[in-house]
């Protein structure tokens, strides 16, 4: 049994569904100390949900520090995971890893646990056979990502922002895969935007009318327009924006009654060619130009960040093409990361896990066969930073 195999059991019998880190951090903290790691807490958020958050740099030594400008790589990701759904439907308890036909079965094995024990044995295998790299190395761990995501690595940025911490590159350890670990990384992710539409109308018997306004019809239209509006045309690297309702409430309940308002809820999920400010313009445009009365309230989940090939992708394109022959699919699909919030501090941030299939499933699993190439990926990608390091050097 591999180490990584016996670290990402490890930390899957700990059930620390979100934001209950259940003690994974400090365990970790504990494995990178010894590593030579300076570990910090970076806690927060109130007591009842308080969230965990992991601050590891093991830095270049002094002497080091001036034969070249020094960059720093982050391997990003979260202890915590969803939760189990029913218990009765899983073939193996969720919080205790079981291997079975050739597959890692319990919740986080994929989403992603897996990818964390794969960043330290990278980590510990690079710096035993590089003990002096010209590379820092530091972790960004939290408990919140699939939570609200407002203590997690939002704070621990907003920390590292304000006493001036440089990074250069991060690998967020994401399930990107498709059907095997490194046919697919995301070299950026689309922003999300969402908006609580109410139209307010006159409620009124349904059989007078002349007497009500019903908000349903007059929303209508306007809704229609918003569902075949071309928002931009995508790019090379991104999709056409696109814009999604989710929810429509209205009525009393009664079949006799015309509501006096509908709320509608809604999603842009949206790509660098627009900013969240000209979507907003353009959808209160479209409201105003059908003479609604309405109010909107708007939330901005993430911006959108792109990372164009550069250092850090040929590094991890150059990983996976000698660990496993593939040729990577550079891809900006699926839904938001933390990389939106490390994309603010760090220039190069992509995404590279195992396959994604089962992630958030009843008995959800990785296969067996992907995690040492994923621990070989990461590991390849350091000596591939350090040998541009070396080369920068000479």
């Amino acid at each position: 049994m591999s180490r990584t195999l016996t670290l990402a059991q490890q930390l899957i019998s700990r059930p620390s569904v979100t934001p209950d880190d259940a003690g994974c951090l400090p365990w970790l903290a504990g494995h990178l100390q010894t590593l030579g790691f300076a570990c910090e807490s970076m806690d927060s958020g109130p007591a009842a949900l308080r969230v965990s958050n992991l601050w590891a740099k093991w830095p270049v030594a002094p002497s080091q520090q001036a034969l070249v400008a020094i960059k720093t790589i982050v391997f990003a990701g979260h202890t915590d995971v969803v939760p189990t759904g029913p218990l009765a439907q899983w073939r193996s308890p969720p919080f205790t890893p079981t291997l079975r036909d050739g597959k890692l079965y319990g919740r986080g094995a994929s989403d992603m646990k897996t990818s964390i024990a794969a960043f330290v044995v990278a980590v510990e295998e690079f710096l035993a056979a590089t003990p002096q790299p010209l590379l820092n190395i530091a972790f960004l761990l939290t408990s919140d990502e699939e939570g609200p995501s407002i203590d997690g690595t939002k704070v621990v940025i907003e920390q590292l922002k304000a006493r001036g911490e440089q990074l250069d590159y991060c690998i967020v350890g994401e399930p990107t895969a498709v059907k095997r670990t490194g046919d697919m990384i995301k070299n950026g992710r689309r922003g999300t935007l969402s908006g609580k539409l109410t139209v307010r109308g006159i409620q009124g018997h349904i059989a007078y009318p002349q007497l009500a306004r019903n908000p349903i019809h007059e929303a209508v239209p306007a809704l229609a327009e918003l569902a075949s509006t071309e928002w931009d045309k995508g790019n090379a690297f991104f999709q056409p924006t696109s814009w999604q309702m989710s929810n429509i409430h209205g009525g009393t309940g009664a079949s006799n009654v015309i509501p006096g308002e509908v709320a509608i809820d809604f999603n842009f999920r949206f790509s660098t060619e627009s900013s969240a400010e000209y979507l907003k313009q353009r959808v209160h445009t479209i409201l105003d130009r059908h003479g609604l009365e309405y109010a909107l309230q708007w939330t901005l989940g993430g911006k959108p960040f792109l990372t164009t090939p550069g250092e850090l992708v040929a590094a991890v394109q150059q990983a996976i093409a000698a660990e496993t022959g593939l040729s990577t699919e550079l891809s900006t699909t699926g839904g938001t990361s933390d990389g939106r919030f490390i994309a603010t501090l760090c220039p190069q941030v992509i995404e590279c896990g195992p396959p994604n299939a089962s992630i958030h499933q009843i008995d959800e699993h990785i296969a067996i066969a992907d995690i040492e190439p994923l621990k070989n990926i990461y590991r390849r990608t350091l000596e591939n930073l350090h040998a541009q390091a070396l080369a920068a050097q000479a």
